[in-house]
């Protein structure tokens, strides 16, 4: 049986963006998810993930970044999209009745939630999506210098031939940053968890990472 989605609007600073709320009966945690730098909280891989969520007993809030609102291609700079990982956990808070919220974003979504946390806002806990390490080709641009100061649950979900996070390099980054953190390897997965010659929808790739994810939250929910 599927949860019923409502949509809403909350405000960022002064423009006003769109998500989607779900909640199971009984939810053990919420779980807030941003979109990557492509695409927007319709995707249908942020779907299928949601909803997978939603059938194992954890409320969703995904939403847009203003620049996705706006129907701009360009990123929104971290101040802004900071400030909109701010308004979508106090928006996913006000619903909730007291468990736990979690942030989770693929690529660029998740980035910008670590970099929120790093400045201050408060998160039970952080999912990553396909974490956007370094950009393709480029290792030496690593992006991992605010991570080594988050003292909360953190688990990256990876696909092996991820372009945008070199192996070797994130399983360093992700031993540094110590017991915290964990790091789930997706066989054969790129980018956005596609592998190839597996044939699966984006909303089926999606749903699939949803039991590990919620196994983790699982874990390490008081």
């Amino acid at each position: 049986m599927s949860i019923p989605e409502s949509p809403l609007t909350f405000a960022v600073g002064e423009t006003a963006v769109s998500g989607v709320y779900a909640r199971p009966g009984d939810p053990f945690a919420s779980l807030v998810v941003a979109h990557g730098a492509g695409s927007g909280m319709e995707h249908p891989f942020l779907a299928g993930f949601t909803r997978a969520l939603n059938a194992q007993s954890v409320a969703t809030l995904r939403f847009n970044f203003p620049y996705r609102e706006a129907g701009r291609k360009f990123p929104d700079r971290p101040p802004a999209a900071i400030s909109a990982w701010r308004a979508a956990m106090a928006e996913a808070r006000a619903r909730s009745d007291g468990e736990p919220v979690w942030a989770a974003g693929k690529s660029f979504g998740g980035r910008m939630a670590s970099m929120a946390v790093a400045e201050g806002m408060e998160a039970a806990g952080l999912v990553y999506l396909g974490y956007p390490l370094h950009p393709p080709g480029k290792p030496e641009k690593i992006r991992d210098e605010h991570l080594y100061g988050l003292s909360l649950p953190m688990l990256f979900l990876q696909g092996t031939r991820d372009p945008f996070a070199t192996p070797g390099l994130l399983e360093a980054v992700v031993a540094r940053i110590g017991s915290r953190a964990t790091l789930q390897w997706c066989e054969g997965g790129g980018h956005t968890f596609e592998v190839a010659g597996l044939k699966r929808t984006p909303e089926e790739v999606g749903a699939a990472l949803a039991g590990p994810v919620a196994a983790f939250m699982k874990r390490h929910t008081v």
